[in-house]
């Protein structure tokens, strides 16, 4: 990543622009064309560094579910594991941690019984036990990262 990659990647992560053409401001900030901002976030996306770009969305005031998910996953199951579960638009994010269990993700959907659906479907796939831990009550944090030097 050069220098212009890790400002674009700020933008997107704290200042993204709400308007009619946000690439083309982007562009603009950064001193750039927009084919080129739409080019490196193409290429970030490729490699792993940029996974979505979109809203967070408060699930529960739209009447949606919204769980923490965990599961022991050997370690040599784990790219498996995250293949399966980044299937779904439904998972958020998800990430690996020291102890048991190992792999844990979060999971936002319309209603409770499709969150039970689609770990039961990750289970069978998977041939693993996920443990489901409904928030009872949310703290929301921003989280920024810096990258520019």
């Amino acid at each position: 990543m050069d220098k212009k990659d890790k400002e674009l990647l700020s933008i997107i992560n704290k200042e993204f622009p709400i308007e009619q053409k946000p690439f083309e401001r982007i562009a603009l900030e950064l001193g750039i064309t927009e084919d080129e901002v739409l080019q490196r976030i193409s290429r970030l996306k490729k490699e792993g560094i940029i996974r979505r770009i979109g809203a967070t969305i408060d699930s529960k005031a739209i009447g949606w579910h919204a769980t923490l998910c965990a599961a022991e996953v050997a370690d040599d199951k784990i790219d498996a594991f995250a293949s399966v579960v980044n299937a779904y638009n439904e998972v958020t994010h998800n990430y690996v941690r020291s102890g048991s269990p190992n792999c844990w993700f979060t999971l936002i959907a319309p209603s409770k019984k499709r969150c039970a659906d689609i770990i039961r479907e990750i289970e069978g796939k998977l041939g693993i036990k996920i443990l489901e831990l409904p928030a009872k009550r949310v703290f929301k944090i921003d989280v920024g990262f810096q990258l520019e030097d």
